[in-house]
C-alpha cells in the first residue's frame, strides 16, 4: 500500500508480505531442519537480499529494525539448540566472556529454546557484532546500503 505524506507518495510493505517473510525465516531457522551453519547462513542472507531488493522503494526503516531483532533472536535460538549438551553450552558461554559460575548456572537451565533466546545473557554473549563478524547480513544495513 501507499500513502501521501507532505505531497509525496510513500510506499509501505503489506502485512502479508511481512508474514510470508517471517514464515520463510522460520523454515530456514527451524530447530529441526538439519541445515549446516553455512547453508543456513547462505539461505538467510539470500532471503534478506531478495526481500530488501524487492521492497526497497518502501519506507521501512523501523520494520527492518524489528525484523533484524526478531531474526537475530531466531539465530540465538538455533545456536542454543546446536549447543545441545550442558558441557558444550558451558564451554561456549565461558569462551564468549561469561564468568564460570554464571556460565554453569545458565548452561544448566531448563527453560525452552525460544525463551532462552530472548534472555539478556544470550544477547550479551551472542551479540549483534558477533553475527556481523560471522557475515550474516542485517536487514537494516542492507536496506540502508540499497537506499543510498
Amino acid at each position: 500500500g501507499s500513502y501521501l505524506y507532505e505531497g509525496k507518495c510513500k510506499f509501505r510493505v503489506h502485512p502479508k508480505g511481512v508474514q510470508k517473510l517471517k514464515e520463510k525465516i522460520r523454515r530456514i531457522t527451524g530447530r529441526s531442519n538439519g541445515l549446516s551453519v553455512e547453508e543456513r547462513k547462505k539461505r538467510l542472507n539470500d532471503t534478506v537480499r531478495g526481500w530488501v531488493n524487492y521492497y526497497k522503494l518502501a519506507d521501512m526503516k523501523s520494520l527492518v529494525t524489528r525484523l533484524d531483532q526478531w531474526t537475530r533472536r531466531r539465530m540465538r535460538m538455533v545456536t542454543w539448540k546446536r549447543w545441545k549438551r550442558v558441557r558444550t553450552r558451558f564451554y561456549w558461554l565461558k569462551k564468549l566472556g561469561i564468568n564460570k559460575r554464571k556460565a554453569w548456572e545458565w548452561a544448566n537451565t531448563r527453560k525452552g529454546y525460544w525463551r532462552i533466546s530472548g534472555s539478556h545473557f544470550l544477547a550479551r554473549t551472542l551479540t549483534n557484532e558477533l553475527f556481523r563478524r560471522a557475515r550474516y547480513i542485517s536487514f537494516l544495513d542492507y536496506y540502508l546500503s540499497v537506499r543510498s
